[in-house]
């Protein structure tokens, strides 16, 4: 009988420790393919080749599998920020906007993921592991924002720089959010989502009284005996 051939890949997946791992891709799966409210705890256990009641071996229910792959995801992400900081080298301005592009980059490549870490409505004070992982991927942002707020030009009120991570982390989301995922809910946009996200960066910056204008400084004008001779000769004294 069927049952009991799902009940033997179940078996096996749980001595060989692969149950875990493969509820969690078939989950993601399901993600991609319906979104994270779209799919059930029996749905899981059915792609994934087993039975219905073998997920309960890790998972307590589906809330509690979401919140491990948006764990997951939030882990992933974390790397991915901290790897585009690289602790503000070569300057921070360039390692911030790289950030702020690896953010896009990871919408847009990993949108199951990114789904389950803010659309699946996990409670993420509800689980401890959840919160910190989330915890520290924002982390990143803020510990860029402490050095952006750094930079601020003498005579301007330095800004939080929980205020300005806070801020900055809202428009990236935005548009990651409508513009940058790999999915069905990217919005269509007559320009790349990075330069929407790095002239929205600047916009918000230069309201903070931030230097924007990041193009060399025009060269010196010659002293009037030093220009050069032109149709009329040298400029008088």
């Amino acid at each position: 009988m069927s049952w009991r051939k799902d009940d033997r890949r179940a078996e096996r997946g749980y001595h060989h420790g692969n149950l875990k791992e493969a509820l969690l891709q078939a989950a993601l799966g399901l993600i991609a393919e319906k979104g994270p409210a779209g799919f059930t705890f029996a749905d899981a256990a059915r792609s994934a080749g087993v039975s219905a009641a073998a997920p309960y071996r890790h998972f307590r229910d589906r809330d509690d599998l979401l919140a491990s792959i948006a764990q997951r995801g939030f882990e992933q992400f974390e790397a991915t920020l901290t790897a585009a900081w690289d602790d503000g080298r070569p300057d921070t301005v360039t390692a911030f906007e790289r950030v702020g592009k690896a953010y896009l980059e990871f919408a847009r490549t990993e949108p199951a993921f990114y789904s389950a870490m803010f659309e699946s409505g996990i409670p993420a004070d509800a689980n401890p592991l959840l919160m910190a992982a989330g915890e520290r991927a924002f982390g990143v942002i803020r510990a860029a924002a402490e050095r952006l707020a750094a930079l601020t030009p003498p005579g301007v009120a330095r800004p939080p720089a929980l205020m300005m991570a806070l801020h900055i982390w809202s428009l990236a989301h935005g548009v990651a959010s409508l513009f940058g995922r790999g999915d069905a809910a990217r919005r269509k946009l007559p320009m790349p989502p990075e330069d929407l996200l790095e002239a929205g960066v600047l916009i918000y910056l230069r309201g903070l009284g931030f230097p924007t204008d990041r193009r060399p400084p025009p060269a010196p004008v010659p002293e009037a005996d030093d220009r050069p001779a032109g149709p009329w000769g040298k400029a008088a004294k």
